[in-house]
Order: structure tokens, then sequence, then C-alpha cells
């Protein structure tokens, strides 16, 4: 049962989905992670939910997909570059060169 206080929007649905042994197992690690770590444990669709949020915020959309393996290329290659924009150097608009010494 899913409860109001989980889906702020209550507007939920229940999706069945067809898990590979090695990816409930992926999801239960997750789950025993954070209740051994701040004792709160996630459920699987709590988990589920995060990763489509994500993919929400990458705005990944399904065109020109055909497969599993494009989609996670698809979402992959949108993580590498939101990450590589997040390490480039912030550009030092201050008077003067920055290797520049005022003496």
């Amino acid at each position: 049962m899913i409860k109001k206080s989980d889906n702020p929007n209550g507007n939920a649905h229940r999706v069945v989905a067809f898990l590979t042994r090695d990816e409930i197992d992926f999801l239960d690690k997750i789950s025993k992670d954070a209740l051994f770590s701040v004792g709160n444990k996630l459920s699987r669709s709590k988990i589920i939910s995060a990763i489509v949020n994500v993919i929400r915020k990458l705005q990944i959309d399904g065109r020109g997909l055909s497969s599993k393996k494009e989609l996670e290329a698809k979402v992959l290659k949108a993580i590498t570059q939101m990450s590589q924009e997040t390490k480039k150097p912030q550009q030092n608009h201050s008077r003067g060169d920055q290797n520049e010494r005022v003496l």
C-alpha cells in the first residue's frame, strides 16, 4: 500500500516491472545500505522513483531510442556531460590576468 506521505502528489500508480535477480539484489543492497547507515530503509519503489526523477532532471526523453541499451547510453552520456560541466574551472572575471601579481 502506498502512503500519502510517500507520494506528496497523492497520485501514485502501481507499475509491474520484470527485473533480473541481479537487478533486484542491487536495489536491495541500496535499501540495506541506507538502513544500516542511517536507520531508514528505502523501498524498491522509492529507489526506482528516485531514478525516474533523476532521469527527468537530466531531461532524458525517448526520441531515437529503440532499446534498453540505448537508453542506458543516453543516461550515462547526460550524466557524464553534467559531471564535466560542473568540473570546469570557473573563469576569473576579475581585473587583469589571474597570473598577474600585485607588488
